[in-house]
């Protein structure tokens, strides 16, 4: 398994769900796919490695978005700001 093998799932993932919460798909990245695609962050928490995120950002860079507050991907919407992160 790749890095962008991982992030290709992520984007299939997305396209079934309509929105990709972080909290939940980083648990099953690390039960699907091993624990080399994930990381315990400075917090504690199980985050995705970043390897991951850069090639998840190359296949969604104009087409997905990141909702930081409520922490998760969705597809870009019309009235979305420039830029990936949304608030």
């Amino acid at each position: 398994m790749t890095f962008e093998k991982v992030a290709e799932w992520m984007l299939s993932e997305l396209q079934r769900v309509d929105q990709l919460y972080q909290e939940t798909v980083v648990y099953e990245i690390s039960e699907k796919f091993g624990e080399e695609f994930t990381y315990i962050n400075e917090g504690g928490n199980l985050a995705i490695n970043k390897k991951v995120l850069q090639e998840f950002r190359k296949l969604t860079k104009d087409t997905v978005i990141w909702d930081r507050g409520e922490r998760y991907w969705r597809f870009r919407e019309d009235y979305d700001e420039e830029g990936r992160q949304q608030t």
